[in-house]
């Protein structure tokens, strides 16, 4: 099996970014709506003694994964950067045209992330 072209890693490491950032997402609307609960718990009064605790854990564990947003899409940006590089470099080498669609494919997707975040 031939080693990875440089258009394949730059768009597969865009493609991962783009995935990760999906992923923590995801996890942060879990830790909000469990932050939630727990708040509605504690104000209808079923909560139990450790209830006050939880929430607290829980509001930290939010924040951390609010924090890894600004580095991440940093990241994203400078690997879409990367990739229009590639995707540039790979047309005048003449690369495949099936890898091109892909990182162009995957470019606008990482460009969706960027443009969401700003």
């Amino acid at each position: 099996m031939p080693a990875p072209t440089p258009l394949d890693v730059a768009t597969q490491s865009v493609q991962r970014l783009v995935k990760e950032e999906k992923s923590y997402h995801k996890e942060l609307d879990t830790q909000n709506s469990r932050v939630a609960k727990i708040e509605s718990e504690i104000s209808a009064g079923t909560g139990d003694e450790n209830a006050e605790y939880v929430l607290k854990q829980e509001k930290a564990a939010a924040a951390e994964t609010q924090a890894v947003f600004g580095p991440l899409r940093q990241r994203i940006e400078e690997a879409v950067s990367k990739l229009e590089e590639q995707i540039a470099l790979s047309e005048s080498e003449g690369a495949t045209d099936a890898a091109l669609e892909k990182a162009r494919e995957v470019l606008g997707s990482g460009r969706a992330v960027v443009e969401k975040g700003e």
